[in-house]
């Protein structure tokens, strides 16, 4: 009888586990050449992204949960600017012409509220202009087109000049 019920707990046990709904924004990795980025990826689902659910002039985390970080395997030049292999938070703050995107020196941030506590370890600022999109993307995305770093979600894509 003890056996039945150990198993009938078993099995309803892992009933429950594999029936979880799979999280709302993943964590994804996109790799380039030298290049890595990891981020929980949202989507649009109906919502306008800029400015009603990530408002102009507030640092964002530029995806879901905790920080994006992005690692580079050799020395860079981001945007024109020098930065040094190593994993940095990556950090956003949309407008409606321009966004800023940050490289902060302190990695797996639990997101945007604790920037504020580590604003002093940035290593850069780029300012990038907002484009549009030529469709709508659904999630979030990051990709490394040849030199380039970019950036894509509901009607924006952003783009920097990516160089080791």
């Amino acid at each position: 009888m003890k056996s039945m019920l150990f198993g009938l707990a078993f099995l309803l046990t892992a009933s429950a586990v594999f029936a979880q709904d799979p999280p709302k924004s993943p964590r994804v990795t996109t790799n380039g050449e030298n290049v890595s980025i990891a981020y929980g990826q949202p989507s649009k689902r109906g919502r306008v992204i800029f400015p009603d659910l990530e408002a102009y002039g507030k640092v964002w985390r530029a995806g879901a949960n905790k920080s994006t970080d992005i690692t580079f395997t050799k020395d860079a030049r981001f945007g024109g600017k020098a930065v040094k292999a190593g994993t940095y938070a990556l950090f956003i703050i949309p407008g409606e012409k321009e966004f800023t995107v940050i490289l902060n020196s302190v990695p797996a941030q639990s997101g945007a509220f604790e920037y504020e506590k580590n604003k002093d370890k940035d290593v850069l600022h780029v300012k990038v202009p907002r484009q549009k999109t030529a469709q709508t993307v659904e999630k979030l995305t990051y990709s490394f087109p040849k030199g380039q770093w970019q950036f894509e979600w509901d009607d924006t894509k952003l783009s920097v000049p990516l160089t080791f």
